[in-house]
C-alpha cells in the first residue's frame, strides 16, 4: 500500500526542560508535548511550559497534553502556554474537547492484549466527530499513558483515512517497522527517548529521527544514506 503524504510527523512528548525542547527543534521533530496530566511524572505547570515555548524552534508546533482535567485547568494552559494542539489522553467526550477553540487529537487506549479485534475507525469518527485526529497508545483503560509499552499493531488496519499517530513503547529500535507496517500521519514517543521520565537523552532523540526518516526513504524507495 502507498501513501500519499509519505513524511511521518514526528513529536516528542513529555518535555520538561528547554534544552531538550531546543534539540528536538534542530532534530527536524514537528510537534512537542507539554503533560498537564496530574498522575504524570512528566506533568509540568503552565508556567514551566511558558517558559519552555521560548526554546521553540520556528514551524515546531507546542501541543498540550491532558487527561481528565478541569475545564478550567486546560482554558489556563491555553491562554498562558499557547498551544496550537491539544491532546486529550482520558474520559473527555467530543464536546468537551472542542469547546477550546482549537483542534484535538483524542486518545485511544489500545491495552497490551492480543486478539481485542480491529479498530472501528466508523465508530470513532462518530463518537468524536471534530477532532482533528487520533492517538493509538498502549495504555489501558484507566491507566497513565508512557509506560513504555507496545500494542497489537495488527488492530490498525490498513487504508485508515483519517489522521492517526502511533504511540507506546516506540524507540528507536522499533519505530522504522511501526512506520513501514501502519503508514501512520504520524509516531509520539516519550519514554523511548528517555533516561529517566522527563529527562530525554540526546542519542536517542537522533536515533529515533534517523529511524523514522529512513523508514520514509524505504517507503519511496530511495536511499537515506546521502542524509
Amino acid at each position: 500500500m502507498k501513501r500519499t503524504l509519505f513524511r511521518t510527523r514526528i513529536k516528542f512528548c513529555g518535555m520538561t526542560r528547554p534544552g531538550d525542547v531546543r534539540l528536538a527543534g534542530e532534530l527536524g521533530v514537528d510537534a512537542v508535548g507539554f503533560i498537564f496530566a496530574a498522575d504524570s511524572p512528566r506533568r509540568v505547570d503552565a508556567e514551566e511550559a511558558r517558559a519552555m515555548r521560548v526554546a521553540l524552534a520556528p514551524m515546531v508546533s507546542p501541543v498540550a497534553v491532558f487527561r481528565d482535567n478541569s475545564s478550567e485547568e486546560v482554558r489556563d494552559v491555553v491562554r498562558r502556554v499557547r498551544p496550537v494542539l491539544l491532546q486529550f489522553h482520558g474520559n473527555e467526550e467530543d464536546a468537551f474537547c472542542r469547546s477550546f477553540g482549537l483542534p484535538y487529537l483524542k486518545a485511544i487506549a489500545m491495552g497490551t492484549g492480543s486478539g481485542q479485534g480491529a479498530v472501528d475507525f466508523i465508530a470513532l469518527r462518530v463518537r468524536y466527530a471534530g477532532a482533528s485526529g487520533f492517538l493509538f497508545d498502549s495504555h489501558g483503560a484507566g491507566e497513565s499513558p508512557g509506560q513504555g509499552r507496545t500494542f497489537d499493531w495488527s488492530r490498525l488496519k490498513p487504508g485508515i483515512e483519517t489522521p492517526f499517530f502511533v504511540s507506546g513503547g516506540l524507540t528507536a529500535d522499533n519505530v522504522h517497522d511501526a512506520a513501514l507496517a501502519l503508514l501512520p500521519w504520524g509516531v509520539d514517543v516519550s519514554s523511548g527517548i528517555e533516561r529517566s521520565p522527563g529527562l530525554k537523552d540526546g542519542d536517542l532523540m537522533r536515533r529515533f529521527v534517523e529511524e523514522v526518516r529512513r523508514a520514509d526513504c524505504a517507503e519511496l524507495g530511495k536511499s537515506c544514506e546521502a542524509g
